[in-house]
């Protein structure tokens, strides 16, 4: 492998990393946040960054990649590092877990529905900005 080649692929990492690191405590501060203004019995927080985040991405992706205002690096900042460091759903599956394993069974299917569905509808608005963009 070449040293050029060794340079790009330690600047996409750096980049990932980066941009994950910066977004990290943000995510700890919503989640907290909505914790303390919330109802404690469902996991809010992380629900909020989960739609949060595939909003961001969708944004990222449809309105800024799609129409070359990024360049490759910047997406990998952006959308891998930046929205893969803020969106929670590995927390989201401990979380569903937990309800699951307490016999809060209609709270966790709600956590899963809501998590994906949501998500998902964050994605397409995303996607609608986008366009208006």
């Amino acid at each position: 492998m070449a040293i050029f080649e060794i340079k790009n692929i330690m600047k996409n990492y750096l980049a990932v990393f980066i941009g994950a690191g910066i977004v990290g405590s943000f995510r700890y501060y919503i989640s907290g946040l909505l914790f303390k203004i919330l109802p404690a019995l469902f996991p809010f927080g992380t629900l909020a960054v989960n739609v949060l985040g595939s909003f961001a991405l969708g944004f990222i992706i449809f309105g800024l990649d799609e129409k070359g205002f990024i360049s490759p690096l910047f997406k990998l900042f952006l959308g891998v590092g930046f929205c893969g460091g803020f969106t929670t759903f590995s927390t989201f599956s401990l979380e569903t877990f937990n309800l699951m394993r307490d016999s809060e069974f209609l709270l966790a299917g709600l956590n899963v529905i809501l998590n994906v569905a949501v998500s998902f509808i964050g994605v397409y608005l995303g996607y609608l900005a986008a366009r208006l963009f």
